[in-house]
């Protein structure tokens, strides 16, 4: 009979104790991290994202399952981790989102299989009855079916004897530069009445970060370029406080700096772009090197968007279909670049290849966002 293995939870009586599902690359667990938490145990069924997961917390000593969490038994991973019912801190989360975006305009209907993951997060709360719960997902979940989702999701968690509520907030109001809105369910069944809404919103800050105070010290880089470690730019210039706080602890160089290589035609659309232009304005000025687009209405606005130094980014999204575009260089933006405007600092080391980096920074939770929520909670916690 082969023996059940056993879940090592690093436990820290200093620190509450959190387990995140539908962990991708670690954005949510990272700012939950940095506010105090110890996220000790992590569910994420790609195995590039639980690497680089579980490398950047390798010292920690945090356990990472890279199954399916459909195929996963909240009441074993309790057992294994001599946990009780209702002994867990708190339970986070991000479920795949692309079936509620409203980007998404092929499936954005209840039969997209991955809607159906927010309630998996929903059963691991009832099994498991965490006193907290945050569960991240794109703020399109909040007009979904006109709101018929979101408030089912409250009247299941509120049925379970938690005090709930979800907020949408944009990350550009919380030091990450890039607007990036997303929802998050919160709840706690400890008795202590939330008032997030009105106290995450009065924590956003005043002045925006921009993409110039986030990545203008990088090092500059070719169209293809796959050499992962390099210096930083060595321009002088002051760095922003922005980038103080991501190069914290690093040595002079910076990992990560890998760019898709694009065909002739892709850079040639690069050089005839400005910032702020996009491909309809390209489409306008040099029509020839857009003929292949037959319907340019389908296209999002920032297909091709060369960013603006002054102002945040748009949403990272799909590096291949959104083509987004360097300030200045004539290429797409490098993995280092996009976890920059996620808010990643630069010693959080990608692994896989370069699509999967790019598509695990994409997809996460920006860290400084998630810590925003994540000091509110510890704060009511630990009672101060």
């Amino acid at each position: 009979m082969q023996k059940t293995r056993k879940t090592k939870i690093n436990s820290n009586k200093n620190r509450p104790l959190g387990i995140d599902l539908f962990a991708g690359a670690g954005g949510l667990s990272l700012g939950f991290e940095q506010a105090g938490f110890n996220i000790a145990y992590a569910i994420e069924h790609d195995k590039n994202a639980a690497m680089t997961y579980a490398k950047n917390r390798k010292r920690k000593g945090v356990s990472v399952e890279t199954k399916d969490i459909n195929k996963i038994s909240p009441t074993e991973i309790m057992r294994q981790a001599s946990l009780n019912k209702g002994q867990l801190d708190i339970l986070i989360g991000g479920p795949p989102c692309q079936g509620f975006s409203t980007s998404n305009r092929q499936t954005r209907n209840l039969h997209n299989p991955n809607n159906h993951l927010v309630y998996r997060f929903v059963t691991f709360v009832k099994k498991m009855s965490p006193k907290w719960f945050v569960m991240e997902n794109v703020s399109g979940m909040e007009t979904f079916e006109q709101g018929a989702v979101r408030d089912e999701l409250l009247a299941k968690f509120r049925s379970m004897g938690y005090d709930s509520v979800f907020v949408v907030l944009n990350s550009a109001d919380f030091g990450v530069p890039q607007n990036r809105k997303r929802i998050f369910f919160i709840g706690n069944r400890v008795g202590q009445a939330i008032s997030f809404v009105d106290k995450i919103k009065s924590a956003s800050i005043a002045k925006p970060v921009t993409v110039r105070d986030a990545i203008s010290d990088l090092p500059q880089l070719e169209n293809g370029h796959l050499a992962c470690k390099m210096p930083y730019n060595g321009r002088k210039r002051k760095l922003s406080a922005y980038q103080s706080v991501m190069r914290k602890g690093m040595n002079g160089s910076v990992r990560n700096n890998l760019v898709t290589k694009n065909q002739e035609l892709a850079v040639k659309r690069f050089k005839r772009i400005n910032p702020g232009e996009n491909l309809i304005a390209l489409a306008r000025k040099a029509p020839r090197l857009v003929a292949n687009y037959t319907n340019l209405e389908n296209c999002h606005n920032w297909i091709y968007l060369r960013l603006p130094w002054g102002r945040p980014s748009v949403t990272l999204n799909n590096f291949r279909k959104n083509m987004l575009i360097h300030p200045e260089q004539h290429r797409g933006l490098s993995v280092r670049e996009a976890a920059r405007l996620q808010s990643f600092p630069d010693r959080y080391v990608f692994h896989g290849s370069i699509g999967s980096q790019q598509q695990q920074v994409a997809n996460s939770v920006p860290p400084l966002l998630s810590k925003a929520i994540a000091k509110l909670i510890i704060k009511q916690i630990k009672g101060y």
